[in-house]
């Protein structure tokens, strides 16, 4: 099984070309927005301290760095909102300027976008660009699949389907006989069925239009964060999409890549070690972007602690968590105060 990871700016201790040299072979593509680009994240220039220029000179070199190592480029042009330019002339000339600057570098293995109109455009003006439906497009039917399929190559499976195989078989033999590739995100830490998805994807695409614009002070970075902002309903942690590592070889089947949130997580060398070992000793939440792990209170949720039946139980449970109590067991079972 190989890996796609989200690239992050150099620090003084690692970098992500670093970490892929670590491990020959195993990563396969890197994804990635341009600089001061909306996207389902932060802009890759925001707190940096950087210029443009020099952020755009760091990925550059960064991308020729992983060309070198047969890395494939995945452009994101994902951000849940485009604004009054969505459907306009000035977002299509800076989707081309933005894929050319790429492909001087490196060639594209695909873009991944939230926008039919920007699928388009690319299917027109790049047809040798696949085009992905960002997760964020919450695909999870082959009536969708459909709907798309004249203008895309590809489909991020919604996350609400990552522990139901069924559901997953039926998307995987529809795309195999219609020549679609299917994707899989393995550790969001996203709410399952989110209400807040919406709301939150917006703030994100208008981040730094936001950001001149002042308003009344929050305690946490996402709505979710309130939600989880009292004990009795932690253990919706573990009702939620992501797939351990020891559970990884239950999807090969399905997947020849798995994409891991690493864009915006602060150890992604961590991340990526414990799906390739598939095995982790440590806090489950510190594999999860967003990880709630410094949310005030929350206990390390051991991973190494899961019940033999966790994930047999849990992709076959229909996820009817008003009805069982499974998870919030687990969650009494595998909690440790630090220093325990």
């Amino acid at each position: 099984m190989h890996f796609s990871i989200g690239y992050q700016l150099a620090d003084e201790d690692d970098s992500i070309p670093e970490i892929v040299a670590d491990y020959p072979g195993l990563v396969s593509e890197v994804y990635f927005a341009l600089p001061n680009e909306a996207s389902g994240r932060s802009p890759l220039v925001n707190n940096t301290g950087c210029s443009l220029e020099e952020i755009k000179n760091a990925l550059a070199y960064d991308l020729n760095e992983l060309n070198k190592m047969n890395v494939g480029a995945v452009l994101l042009f994902n951000s849940a909102c485009y604004g009054g330019h969505a459907m306009s002339y000035k977002l299509e000339k800076r989707i081309s300027r933005g894929i050319k600057f790429v492909e001087n570098i490196i060639p594209l293995t695909a873009v991944t976008t939230t926008s039919l109109f920007i699928a388009q455009y690319i299917k027109q003006y790049f047809p040798h660009i696949a085009i992905r439906a960002s997760i964020n497009m919450r695909i999870a039917s082959i009536a969708a699949m459909e709907q798309l399929a004249d203008c895309f190559d590809g489909y991020y499976m919604q996350r609400e389907l990552n522990r139901d195989h069924q559901a997953i078989t039926l998307l995987k033999v529809w795309c195999d006989a219609n020549d679609k590739s299917l994707h899989l995100l393995a550790n969001s830490g996203c709410m399952y069925d989110c209400a807040f998805q919406s709301f939150h994807d917006n703030m994100v695409a208008h981040e730094s239009e936001a950001a001149l614009n002042p308003g009344r002070e929050v305690k946490y970075p996402a709505p979710c964060w309130e939600f989880l902002d009292n004990p009795n309903k932690w253990h919706h942690l573990l009702q939620n999409t992501w797939i351990r590592p020891e559970d990884l070889h239950h999807y090969e089947k399905y997947f020849d890549t798995v994409k891991l949130a690493t864009r915006m997580h602060s150890k992604p060398r961590t991340v990526l070690g414990a799906y390739i070992r598939e095995k982790y000793r440590g806090n489950i939440l510190d594999l999860l972007e967003p990880g709630y792990a410094s949310l005030p209170g929350v206990p390390i949720l051991d991973n190494s602690m899961f019940p033999a039946d966790w994930h047999q139980k849990t992709s076959s449970c229909g996820h009817n968590c008003h009805e069982c109590s499974y998870c919030k067991s687990v969650f009494s079972k595998i909690s440790k105060r630090p220093n325990n």
